[in-house]
């Protein structure tokens, strides 16, 4: 669980630091709460969604005007649109907090919800591939697609996962790897170009990647890396699925094109470099999209909350966003 409310302050698993260093970061004002965000010592959109709420809850008890307090949050990561929806949920409430640890509650039971109808598409043997990280970790839940490859795990439906490492941050290799050995799911790290060729050589059943924002038809921004993973996957007739809770729905982008790509500092990516033994990033130039969007026409389906939702996705994805 990668936050906690204690004692009038919410408490921050620092993702930064993992699997080094199990860290918590003390936020006591919205301002921290941001920062932390902005940084992504909290990330996943469900649960910068459930931070920013608890970010709301700390201006509210400190008496600061909310409305400043939800641009400054909405705008530390604009892709993820379960961070405004939480906002703008938290901000509506008479008790901010009450409204935040509900939030949390119901998306506990979307998780598990959604995991439930996600594993029943899985059978004995599945070697499963994921991007990024979707589990406890970026849900405050116990995960979306994270959690399906959890559950399927335990009713005997998966063999093991392929963890794409994820460049530049790593939150394959650092977060997904860390989770899935912590629940005892068999598992092993690849590059992120190694997925094409598991793929072409039919090592991968399926591929089950989360979602930071949805469109009305069913275009899809996620972790960059995601689209070609979708192509590679629709080439060779392998299932594409998509785990993500109703709130990552936007009824209001009607396509991928009018979902917002952030981009973020391009020092993150020549930082990967300069991991690298005898390599720096000194005088590189650097292009650094935190997200890309998959067309709906290449997602085999989505599991939510709600149940499997399959093409066409203008009725089925319309049916679910309107309650």
């Amino acid at each position: 669980m990668p936050l906690r409310w204690e004692s009038g302050a919410l408490l921050v698993l620092d993702q930064r630091l993992l699997p080094a260093s199990e860290t918590w970061v003390r936020c006591e004002t919205v301002d921290q709460v941001a920062d932390c965000i902005r940084t992504l010592a909290v990330r996943g959109a469900p649960a910068i969604g459930l931070a920013a709420a608890y970010g709301m809850a700390l201006a509210a008890r400190a008496d600061e005007d909310l409305q400043s307090a939800a641009v400054l949050l909405r705008g530390t990561r604009p892709t993820a649109v379960n961070l405004a929806w939480a906002v703008d949920r938290t901000i509506a409430a008479e008790d901010p907090l009450a409204a935040a640890t509900k939030l949390h509650e119901e998306q506990l039971d979307a998780d598990r919800r959604l995991a439930e109808f996600g594993a029943e598409r899985f059978t004995a043997g599945d070697r499963a591939l994921t991007h990024c990280n979707t589990g406890a970790l970026a849900t405050g839940g116990i995960g979306t697609a994270g959690g399906v490859l959890r559950t399927a795990w335990e009713q005997g439906r998966l063999a093991q996962v392929w963890v794409d490492e994820t460049r530049p941050l790593l939150q394959g290799a650092r977060l997904t790897a860390w989770e899935l050995g912590r629940a005892g799911v068999p598992f092993k790290v690849i590059a992120d170009s190694a997925a094409g060729g598991l793929i072409a050589r039919g090592l991968v059943d399926e591929v089950v990647v989360g979602a930071d924002r949805i469109a009305a038809n069913g275009d899809v921004a996620n972790k960059v890396g995601t689209y070609p993973l979708a192509v590679l996957a629709a080439r060779h007739g392998v299932p594409f699925y998509v785990a993500a809770p109703v709130s990552t729905i936007d009824p209001g982008a009607v396509s991928g094109a009018q979902i917002p790509i952030e981009e973020r500092d391009p020092a993150e990516v020549l930082g990967a470099i300069d991991r690298e033994p005898g390599h720096s990033g000194g005088g590189l130039a650097a292009f650094n999209p935190a997200f890309d969007v998959t067309p709906a026409e290449l997602v085999t389906a989505f599991f939510t909350e709600k149940g499997v939702l399959e093409p066409p996705y203008e009725e089925t994805i319309g049916r679910v966003a309107a309650g």
